[in-house]
Parts: structure tokens; sequence; C-alpha cells
């Protein structure tokens, strides 16, 4: 008696089962960058709801850069590694030093967003940068930020993170005004502040719940 094996066919890339005989197309493991042409900010993954940006709605069109090799467009870079380690180094001591809680716990997140924003930018334009030094001192932020350090007053750590990631917005959005309309260089630092401008509104948003006692969102 003979018994009929039925084999089942598998994505050589993906090991996944084919159903029939019809002709596929793997997506697996396919991830784009997307640049929006309102903000600037720069997305990552194979597709966005209805194609718009998720920090502005604005239409998304696929980014297609060439290799960043401009000083100036280097320059860009850095300085935005240099604030997303310093804020990483910020929060990550800050949770360490508040007596609250919940802005442990918020700060904790933070420094873990920063630090997973930071491998971002490192895939995206290829550099590698040292991990932030535990010795940070709270204090340096707030004077990037233009604000009195209060060690007292646990809000004043959040009044803090904004005004740091308020003045990166302003640093980005300057540079952009002062290089030529479609230059790398301007699209790099347009990105960049789109960026901080997120950051910005997730941290007044865990503000004002907090200043309305109710849990952050995050």
């Amino acid at each position: 008696m003979e018994t009929t094996i039925e084999r089942t066919l598998v994505c050589p890339k993906c090991h996944q089962p084919l159903e029939g005989e019809e002709v596929y197309i793997c997506c697996a493991g396919a991830t784009l960058s997307w640049h929006c042409t309102d903000c600037g900010k720069v997305s990552e993954g194979f597709a966005f709801p209805y194609g718009l940006c998720p920090l502005c709605s604005g239409k998304l069109e696929l980014l297609n850069r060439e290799t960043i090799e401009d000083e100036e467009a280097l320059a860009a870079v850095r300085s935005a590694f240099e604030i997303e380690l310093g804020g990483q180094a910020f929060y990550a001591r800050a949770a360490s030093q508040t007596a609250e809680p919940v802005l442990r716990e918020l700060f904790t997140k933070f420094a873990e967003m920063e630090g997973e924003h930071i491998e971002t930018l490192s895939r995206r334009y290829h550099a590698e940068v040292p991990a932030p030094s535990p010795e940070f001192q709270v204090d340096r932020a707030a004077i990037f930020a233009g604000i009195e350090s209060r060690p007292e007053d646990p809000v004043n750590l959040l009044r803090i993170a904004i005004l740091f990631e308020q003045r990166a917005v302003e640093f980005f959005s300057k540079q952009a005004e002062r290089v030529p309309d479609g230059s790398v260089q301007k699209q790099l630092y347009k990105e960049l502040a789109a960026e901080e401008r997120e950051h910005v509104a997730l941290l007044t948003t865990e503000y004002e719940r907090w200043k309305l006692g109710k849990p952050g969102l995050l």
C-alpha cells in the first residue's frame, strides 16, 4: 500500500510555509527609512498607517541619502550624538538621585529610550560612540538647559529635562536656517530637530500629568 507524503514548501528566506504555488514576495527583515516632507523626522519601519509621519501626520517619502562625508554634515551628526549621550547620562543620574518612585521609573525609561535612540543613530549614520560616563553630574544638564539645579525639588529634574530637550530643538533649528536649502546638512538638521521635538512633547505630557497627580503615559 502506497502512502502519499505531502511536502510543505517553505520560504528559503524566512522559512515560513508557502500556500499553494503562487508567486510570492518575502518582506521578512525589510526595514526602510522614511523622511517626513513636513517636519523632517526620519522614521524606520516597513510601513506606517496611511503612509503618514507618526509625529506630525505629514507625508512620508523613502529616504535615499548618499554617504555623509561633508564636514558640516558630520558636525551635525556629531552634535546629535553629543546631545543624546548627554540626555542618556542625565536621565540615568536623575533616576539614581530622585527619591520619588514615579520619577525614578520615568527617568529610567527615558534613559532607556535615549539608549535606543543612540543605537538608531549609530545604525542610521554608521557611527560608533562610547557609553556615557556614570560620573555625569546633573548640574551639567542644568547649565545647558539654562535653569538652576535644585536637588531638594524632584520636579525640578523634569523641568531641566524639558528645557534640555527644548535647547536641542532650538540648536538644530537654528543650524538648519543657516545652511543652503536642498543641502544634506539642511535635511540632517531638520531630522535632528524633529527627533528632539518629539522628546519635548513626551516629557511635557509626563510633566503635566505629574502636576495633575495622574499616572504617566510611559
